[in-house]
C-alpha cells in the first residue's frame, strides 16, 4: 500500500504577496517610478526657486507665491507636473497591492492628493506680504482663483495625513516596523505648522512638512516598485 504525499506550497512574505500579479507588469514599475520621483522632484524645483527667486524669502513667504511673477510659470508646472505624476504613482499602487490593507483607500488617497497639486497649479495665489516685490504688505483684494488655490494645501496635508494612517496599518501588517515608526513620523509632522500660526517661521516650518510629507509618499511608491521588482 503506498500513501501519497501533497506538496506544500512555499510561504511568501507580505511584501513579495502582495506585489505579485498585475504589479509585476512593465506598464506598473513606469507608474510607481513615476510616484517614486514626484516628491524629490517638487522639493528640488520648489527650494531652488527659493534660493533664487529675486525678493522671495521662505520666512515670510508661501512656497505657492512662487505661481506668481515673470518665472511664476516654473512653480505653476512644478505643481501640475508633480500632481500628474502621483496621480500615475497611485495607479501604480492599486495594481501593485491585489490584497491586504489599504489596498484601496491608500492608492486613492494619494491620487486625491495629487489631484490637489494640479488643481493649486491650476488656480494661481494671489500676492502677499510683498512678493513678487512691489506688491502691498497686505493685499487689498481677494481674487477668486486665489480662494480656489487656498482650498488646496490645507485639503492636501488632510488627505496625505490620512494616507500616512492607512499605510502604517498596512506596513504594520506586513511586519515593517522601520516604514510604520516612518508613516507615524509623517503623519504627526503634517501637523506640526498647526502650533506655528500666526507666529515667525510658520511658513519655514510649513515648507518643511511639505517636503516631508511628498517625500514620504514617494518612497512608500518605491517601496512598492522595489517590491514588484523583486516578484518578478
Amino acid at each position: 500500500m503506498t500513501q501519497s504525499t501533497t506538496t506544500r506550497p512555499a510561504l511568501a512574505t507580505p511584501g513579495a504577496a502582495q506585489g505579485a500579479g498585475q504589479g509585476a507588469s512593465p506598464a506598473t514599475t513606469v507608474l510607481l517610478a513615476s510616484g517614486a520621483v514626484a516628491g524629490p522632484l517638487f522639493v528640488a524645483v520648489a527650494f531652488l526657486q527659493v534660493l533664487t527667486r529675486d525678493g522671495f524669502d521662505l520666512r515670510h513667504h508661501p512656497l505657492s507665491l512662487l505661481s506668481l511673477g515673470a518665472l511664476g510659470w516654473i512653480q505653476i508646472a512644478n505643481f501640475v507636473l508633480t500632481g500628474g505624476l502621483y496621480v500615475a504613482g497611485a495607479v501604480g499602487m492599486r495594481r501593485a497591492m491585489p490584497a491586504g490593507r489599504g489596498r484601496v483607500w491608500g492608492p486613492r488617497l494619494i491620487g486625491v492628493f495629487g489631484g490637489l497639486l494640479v488643481w493649486a497649479g491650476v488656480f494661481v495665489a494671489d500676492p502677499a506680504a510683498g512678493f513678487p516685490p512691489g506688491t502691498p504688505a497686505r493685499a487689498e483684494a481677494v481674487s477668486w482663483h486665489g480662494v480656489l488655490h487656498d482650498i488646496a494645501p490645507g485639503f492636501a496635508f488632510l488627505v496625505l495625513a490620512a494616507a500616512c494612517l492607512v499605510f502604517a496599518r498596512r506596513f504594520a501588517a506586513e511586519r515593517r516596523r522601520g516604514w510604520v515608526l516612518g508613516s507615524v513620523a509623517t503623519l504627526v509632522g503634517l501637523f506640526t505648522p498647526d502650533l506655528f500660526l500666526g507666529r515667525d517661521w510658520f511658513t519655514v516650518v510649513l515648507a518643511l512638512a511639505a517636503a516631508v510629507g511628498w517625500c514620504w509618499a514617494s518612497l512608500v511608491a518605491g517601496r512598492l516598485l522595489a517590491d514588484t521588482v523583486r516578484a518578478r
